[in-house]
């Protein structure tokens, strides 16, 4: 018989029915350090006193009235973010997934008021991942996420990773956007070097396309920067942002220039839950909270230590681990065994990781982990690489 939750997660036999800043709590009282951060959505930790008074007060006001109506937290939200960032406009999401369905279809609106409708295709990278949904999955490319849903949205070409000479060959007169995580979440944690970053924006303005970039997963202070491509001193034309703009709380946002937003008027996209009072509220304290300068800083302190802590665990188990790589908080453990078997052993040892491809630990713990948290966690993790070898025998 079906369980009443549709069995599509492969889930860790865990049940948290508390969390404190970087802690969870098990409903059997085990402590854990929190190395996963709900995959990059709680940013500010769990039950972040800011975040819960924002909640809270909001709360008691209203929660949803819907987008037929002006939103006062909404304009908040969107002016914090047009403030801080390249965008002049912003749309509210519920979700990464319905970000990149916007970004692809205002970059595809876009050229069709220009006059160009042939160009609809958006190119994209071995690797990445921009959700499930059926624009998601096509984006992507990937057998494991397209296998047996049928036919997929066509417009998009998908181009190895780094292969330079390919991206020249593969734009024509249909192509009209590149899409790109500047650092890859799902894929296994790899930034695309600033140059690259660079180029990418460079060809972009040389050949008249669109750059969309995804920092669903690496946006939101996660690199040290608030935006991972801040780095690399280039603007994209639309940002899709989700997962740490609402701490914890469903929220996401599709950023764009005036320019490439000029497509997307009265009618063109909607949603009834997106930029509710209650999302945009919480989103708020976050922002309010990430974007300070200093709060940055501390940012960059934190990836320094954990990075080197991390080091120090790869140089203790070569026979398990095969180095680091990551931007910021965003770190990735590159492993000579199952990943799978890390995480597994993580949880023995009461620390919490997340899986990646490429054979690669995700590590992304909330920004204000403490330097003694960090050191904690790193400590269990070499418990667990510890028991991962006895396994190996």
């Amino acid at each position: 018989m079906i369980p009443s939750v549709l069995p599509t997660y492969s889930r860790a036999p865990l049940q948290f029915v508390k969390g404190e800043g970087s802690w969870l709590i098990e409903a059997d009282g085990r402590r854990f350090l929190d190395l996963g951060a709900g995959i990059a959505v709680n940013a500010l930790g769990h039950a972040h006193p800011a975040l819960v008074q924002a909640l809270t007060d909001q709360a008691q006001k209203v929660w949803h009235v819907s987008n037929l109506y002006e939103i006062p937290q909404q304009k908040a939200l969107a002016d914090k973010l047009v403030e801080a960032t390249f965008a002049d406009t912003v749309f509210f999401t519920n979700s990464g997934t319905e970000s990149c369905e916007l970004a692809v279809k205002m970059a595809r609106k876009y050229w069709y008021e220009k006059g160009q409708p042939e160009k609809t295709t958006i190119i994209t990278f071995s690797g990445s991942f921009h959700g499930r949904s059926s624009a998601g999955i096509a984006a992507a490319g990937s057998e494991k996420m397209t296998k047996g849903f049928g036919p997929l949205l066509p417009g998009f070409k998908h181009l190895p990773w780094g292969d330079h000479a390919a991206l020249d060959e593969a734009i024509d007169d249909t192509v009209g956007a590149i899409l790109i995580e500047p650092v890859q979440g799902e894929g296994g944690i790899r930034p695309l070097p600033d140059q690259c970053l660079k180029g990418l924006r460079d060809l972009c303005d040389e050949k008249d396309l669109l750059l969309i970039l995804d920092e669903v997963q690496c946006g939101v202070g996660r690199t040290g920067r608030l935006f991972a491509h801040e780095w690399a001193g280039i603007e994209p034309d639309i940002m899709m942002v989700a997962k740490g703009i609402g701490g914890g709380f469903p929220l996401g946002a599709v950023l764009a220039s005036e320019d490439a937003a000029s497509g997307m008027i009265a009618g063109t996209h909607g949603s009834t839950y997106g930029g509710n009072p209650l999302a945009c509220a919480v989103g708020c304290a976050v922002m309010d909270i990430v974007s300070d300068a200093d709060f940055l800083q501390s940012v960059n302190a934190r990836a320094g230590f954990l990075r080197q802590k991390l080091e120090g665990l790869v140089a203790t188990h070569p026979d398990v681990f095969d180095g680091v790589r990551g931007s910021g908080l965003m770190l990735g453990l590159k492993c000579k065994v199952a990943p799978a078997d890390v995480v597994k052993a993580g949880f023995e040892c009461g620390v919490i990781t997340v899986p990646a491809a490429d054979n690669v630990v995700r590590i992304l713990p909330p920004l204000n982990i403490s330097e003694d948290e960090m050191s904690e966690a790193v400590n269990r993790l070499d418990f667990a690489a510890d028991a991962v070898r006895e396994a190996m025998g």
